[in-house]
C-alpha cells in the first residue's frame, strides 16, 4: 500500500487541493512520537481563511482514518500513525512477492533521457578522476532506467583536438614501436609527456603538432590512419576498465563525430546575428549574462570543444528528441556549459532548458597533484587491480576458506570503490584513502556487502519461509524501523532522481545495512522457540537482503552471497 497515496487521497476529500499537490508536501516525521507521516497544513491557511493549527484540528476530526492506528492534530502539522501491523505486513509481502522489480515503476514511460558520461581522452590513461564521471553517470542510468525512462548512455569520447597533431609528432619522433604493441597507452603517454618536455626546449614542437592536426582535420591519409590507430588501441584499454566497473554504453560518438556538423550549427549561429569577431575569433558575446564569451572558431580558423557541444547538442535533440539531456563532467566545466546552454538559448533553441550539467569534485591523494603532462597520473584499471589484491588480503586473513575468493575479492574491490566514489554529496573532493575504503565497518561498500551476505548466511541456515506471517509480532522499534526504511525505497530512488544525486540513494543502502545490524544483534532469530516469531523475522531479514541487492544494483555494484 502507498500509505502518501492514501493520505493524499483521503485529505483531498475534504478540501479542494490536487492529489498529487497534497503528496508532495506530505512529510516524514523526524522523531517517531510525531508520527509516520506528517500534513503540514500551513499551504491552506490562506485559502480556507483559518490558522493552521485550527485546520489542522479540524481535519483530524473528520478525516477517514482507515489502515492508521490514530490520526491526530500537534499543532500545525497533521500527524498519521499506521497501523503497524498492516504497514508491515504491506511493506515486506510487496518487496518479497516483486523481488528485483521492488521500488521500479513506469514514471518515466516514454521518455528519452540522454546521459553523457565517463568521456576519458583517446591515447591517454584511463585515470582515477575519470570514475566519479564513469560511476555517477551509470548511477543515474540504472535508477532512471529502472524508473521506465528510456536511457541513452553516451561516451562522449575526447578523440579530436590539437593534442592529436602533438600526439602526430611525438609518434613519428620518439615512438617505441614494440613498447606500443604491449601497453600502448602507456606509450603513448610516454610520448605525449616527452613531447612537451621537448617543446619547452624547441618551441617550434608546437607549430608542428599544430600542422600535423591541421593534416588531420584536412583528412589527409598517414595522419588519419595513425588517429585510427590511436582510437581504437584506447578502445580497447577502456573496454577492459568498463567490463570490470560492468558499465555500457549505447553510443561511443566522441568529438569527431561531429567534424562534420559543426559548419551547419556556425551557420545557424551567424543567421541569427549571434557570431561576432573578437581579437580575430569568432564568438557568441555573453556579457549580458555577465559570461565571457563562448568561442565559436578561434583566430586560425579552428573550431573547439564549445562548437562540438553545440553540435552535439543538437544532433542529440533531432535523434533522440530527450525529454532531458544529462553531462556528467567535473566542476571545472560548470561555465563551459553555462555558455553552451545560453548560446542554444539564443540560438531559439527551447531544449536548452531540458540540458543539465551534473558536475561533480576532485579526486585528491595526500601526498601528490596529477598532471598527464608530466606523466605522474595513477591508471585506473592499476587501481582497481590494487583494491581486488588489498581485498584478496584482508579475506585470506578473515576467512582463508572462503569459496570463490578471487571472485568475491573481485567484487568487493571494485565495489569499495565505486562506493567510495558516491557515499557523500558528489560536489564534494575525494580523499584517497585504502584503510577507510576496504574497511569492513562503517560506511563503506565492504560494510553493506558484508552485511548482505550476512543476511543471506542467516537465511540459509534457517530456511526461507513460504506464505503469509503474522507480522503484528514484529513490535520491537528496531523491527519497525527497519521496515519503514524498506518502504521508503521508492521515495529515496525518487530523491535522487529529482536531484541527479546517487549519494541519497547510497546514504539511504547505509542506513538500510546499519539499522539491520542493529535489528539482527538484538533480536534473536535462530534460538526463538517461537516459531511464528522466528518466521516473521526471517521473512524481514529476507525482504531487508533484497532492498540492499537492488539499491547496490542501482548504484552499479554486484553482492557476493558468501564473505
Amino acid at each position: 500500500m502507498d500509505y502518501k497515496k492514501l493520505i493524499a487521497k483521503n485529505i483531498s476529500e475534504k478540501i479542494e487541493l490536487d492529489l498529487e499537490t497534497i503528496e508532495k508536501l506530505i512529510e516524514i516525521p523526524p522523531k517517531s512520537d510525531m508520527g509516520d507521516y506528517a500534513f503540514p497544513c500551513f499551504t491552506l491557511a490562506k485559502a480556507l481563511r483559518k490558522a493552521p493549527n485550527a485546520i489542522s484540528i479540524e481535519l483530524a476530526e473528520n478525516i477517514a482514518k482507515e489502515g492508521f492506528e490514530k490520526v491526530e492534530a500537534q499543532g500545525p502539522y497533521l500527524n498519521f500513525f499506521v497501523d503497524k501491523a498492516c504497514f508491515s505486513k504491506d511493506t515486506i509481502e510487496e518487496v518479497l512477492s516483486k523481488k528485483e522489480i521492488y521500488g521500479s515503476s513506469k514514471i518515466g514511460e516514454g521518455k528519452n533521457i540522454v546521459i553523457d558520461f565517463s568521456s576519458p581522452n583517446i591515447a591517454k590513461p584511463f585515470h582515477v578522476g575519470h570514475l566519479f564521471s564513469t560511476v555517477i553517470g551509470n548511477s543515474l542510468y540504472k535508477m532512471l532506467s529502472f524508473e521506465g525512462y528510456n536511457c541513452i548512455g553516451i561516451n562522449h569520447l575526447g578523440d579530436w583536438g590539437t593534442q592529436f597533431g602533438k600526439l602526430i609528432c611525438a609518434y613519428k619522433r620518439w615512438c617505441d614501436l614494440t613498447a606500443l604493441e604491449k601497453d600502448p597507452i602507456k606509450e603513448l603517454l610516454r610520448i605525449y609527456v616527452k613531447f612537451h618536455d621537448e617543446a619547452e626546449k624547441d618551441p617550434s614542437l608546437e607549430a608542428e603538432g599544430r600542422m600535423y592536426f591541421k593534416k588531420l582535420e584536412d583528412g589527409e591519409k598517414e595522419e588519419t590512419e595513425l588517429w585510427n590507430k590511436f582510437r581504437s588501441l584506447s578502445l580497447i584499454e577502456f573496454e577492459n576498465v568498463y567490463k570490470l566497473l560492468g558499465v555500457h554504453f549505447d553510443s561511443f560518438s566522441g568529438e569527431s563525430f561531429y567534424n562534420d556538423k559543426m559548419d551547419e550549427v556556425i551557420e545557424e549561429i551567424d543567421k541569427k546575428g549571434l557570431l561576432v569577431e573578437s581579437n580575430g575569433a569568432k564568438v557568441v558575446s555573453l556579457e549580458e549574462y555577465n559570461m565571457p564569451p563562448c568561442i565559436i572558431k578561434k583566430s586560425d580558423g579552428a573550431t573547439i570543444y564549445a562548437t562540438r557541444d553545440l553540435a552535439a547538442a543538437e544532433y542529440r535533440n533531432k535523434t533522440y528528441d530527450f525529454y532531458k539531456n544529462i553531462y556528467v563532467v567535473g566542476s571545472d566545466q560548470i561555465l563551459h556549459f553555462k555558455q553552451i546552454f545560453k548560446t542554444l538559448e539564443l540560438m531559439g533553441h527551447d531544449y536548452a532548458q531540458k540540458c543539465k550539467h551534473v558536475s561533480f569534485g576532485l579526486v585528491r591523494f595526500s601526498d601528490r597533484k596529477l598532471s598527464t603532462r608530466k606523466g605522474d597520473v595513477i591508471f585506473l584499471e592499476d587501481l582497481l587491480k590494487e583494491s581486488i589484491d588489498k581485498t584478496s588480503e584482508i579475506i585470506n586473513e578473515k576467512n582463508p576458506q572462503l569459496k570463490d575468493k578471487e571472485k568475491v575479492a573481485t567484487t568487493v574491490g571494485v565495489g569499495a570503490m565505486v562506493f567510495t566514489y558516491l557515499k557523500n554529496n558528489r560536489e564534494k573532493d575525494i580523499v584517497f584513502d585504502w584503510n577507510e575504503m576496504l574497511s569492513f565497518e562503517g560506511e563503506t561498500g565492504p560494510y553493506v556487502q558484508y552485511t548482505y551476505a550476512r543476511a543471506k548466511s542467516i537465511l540459509r541456515k534457517l530456511g526461507t519461509f513460504e506464505g503469509v506471517a503474522d507480522y503484528s509480532l514484529l513490535k520491537s522499534e528496531e523491527e519497525f524501523e527497519l521496515i519503514k526504511l524498506l518502504e521508503g525505497f521508492q521515495n529515496a530512488i525518487f530523491m535522487a532522481i529529482e536531484k541527479l544525486e546517487p549519494s541519497i540513494l547510497t546514504r539511504y543502502i547505509i542506513d538500510i545495512a546499519k539499522v539491520f545490524n542493529k535489528f539482527y544483534n538484538l533480536h534473536r532469530i535462530k534460538s526463538l522457540e517461537d516459531e511464528n516469531l522466528k518466521k516473521a523475522r526471517l521473512r524481514l531479514t529476507e525482504a531487508a537482503a533484497q532492498v540492499i541487492k537492488n539499491g547496490l544494483d542501482l548504484i552499479g555494484i554486484e553482492v557476493v552471497e558468501e564473505m
